[in-house]
C-alpha cells in the first residue's frame, strides 16, 4: 500500500525516477543458472547482494536455490518464455490453465524464490493477456517480477504496473558481447545510468568472463559512489515507477 501512494504522488508529480537526490543504487541479476555446479558456487560466491536466477528445468535448479537461499541470496525464478523450449515454456496461444501449472511447477523446482524474471520471452512478454494474468497471479503468491526486456515491444512491466505488482526493469544486459572489455564497458554504462537516474538494475550470466569482470569490479563499487542493493530494496526505490528509457513520466511506453 505504501508503495502504491508513493506510486501516485510520484506520477502526480511528473517524477520519472525515485531514488534520493545523490543516491545511486545497483542491482545485478544472473540468469541461467542451475545448469553448472561449479559456475552455480562460482556465482554464489560474488560479493554483495546478487541475484540469483535459476532455470527449473536443469540438473541443480531445486539444490542450488536451496543453497542460494541458505547463503542469504535472493532466489528467483528464471521462468522461460518463447522462444524458449522445454517443459516449463510459456507459448503464445497455450491456454490459461496450462501456462499456470506450468508456472506452478517451474515454481516447485525453485523453491524460495521470491519473484520471477523472463528468460527469452521477446515473443511471449508481448502478449497482453497472459501477462495480465500472471501478474495478477504473482501478486497473489506475494512475489514480485523482473521484465528483462528481450524486447522493445514487451508490455510485462506495463502491466505490472496497472496492478500493482512489486516489480522493476532491466536497464543494461552485461554481457551480450563475451569479451572482458565489453562487459567491463557494459559495467561501466550501468554504473554512469546509475548516477544519471539514481538506480540501475544489470543483468549478466554465469559466463567466465562474466564472473571474472564481476570479480574485480564488485569490491570496488562502493569507492565509486554505487551501492549494490537486494531486489527488494531497488523495488522500494524505484516503487513501481518506469525508469526514463522505458517509458515517461513514471509510466511504461507499452501501456
Amino acid at each position: 500500500m505504501r508503495y502504491l501512494l508513493y506510486l501516485l504522488v510520484c506520477l502526480m508529480a511528473g517524477v520519472a525516477q525515485a531514488a534520493p537526490a545523490g543516491k545511486a543504487y545497483m542491482s545485478i541479476i544472473i540468469d541461467d543458472l542451475g545448469q553448472s555446479a561449479e559456475r552455480d558456487s562460482r556465482t554464489l560466491a560474488l560479493p554483495g547482494p546478487v541475484t540469483m536466477a535459476i532455470m527449473p528445468d536443469t540438473p541443480h535448479a531445486t539444490d542450488f536455490a536451496r543453497q542460494a537461499h541458505k547463503a542469504g541470496k535472493t532466489v528467483i525464478l528464471h521462468m522461460p518464455m518463447d522462444p524458449a523450449t522445454g517443459p516449463y515454456a510459456w507459448h503464445p496461444g497455450i491456454p490459461l490453465d496450462e501456462l499456470a501449472r506450468r508456472l506452478e511447477a517451474a515454481l516447485a523446482k525453485v523453491p524460495y524464490a521470491a519473484g520471477i524474471n523472463n528468460h527469452m520471452g521477446s515473443r511471449m512478454t508481448a502478449q497482453r493477456e497472459p501477462m495480465a494474468w500472471l501478474m495478477g497471479e504473482l501478486q497473489r503468491r506475494h512475489l514480485f517480477f523482473v521484465d528483462s526486456r528481450t524486447s522493445a515491444a514487451t508490455v510485462a512491466a506495463a502491466e505490472a504496473q496497472a496492478q500493482g505488482l512489486a516489480h522493476v526493469s532491466r536497464d543494461v544486459f552485461l554481457d551480450d558481447v563475451r569479451t572482458p572489455e565489453a562487459i567491463t564497458g557494459q559495467l561501466q554504462q550501468g554504473i554512469a545510468l546509475a548516477r544519471k537516474q539514481g538506480s540501475a538494475v544489470l543483468i549478466g550470466h554465469p559466463y567466465p568472463q562474466t564472473l571474472d569482470v564481476l570479480e574485480r569490479e564488485l569490491p570496488r563499487l562502493k569507492s565509486q559512489g554505487i551501492e549494490l542493493i537486494r531486489l527488494k530494496q531497488m523495488i522500494a526505490v524505484r516503487s513501481n515507477l518506469a525508469m526514463p528509457g522505458h517509458g515517461k513520466n513514471g509510466r511504461y511506453t507499452n501501456r
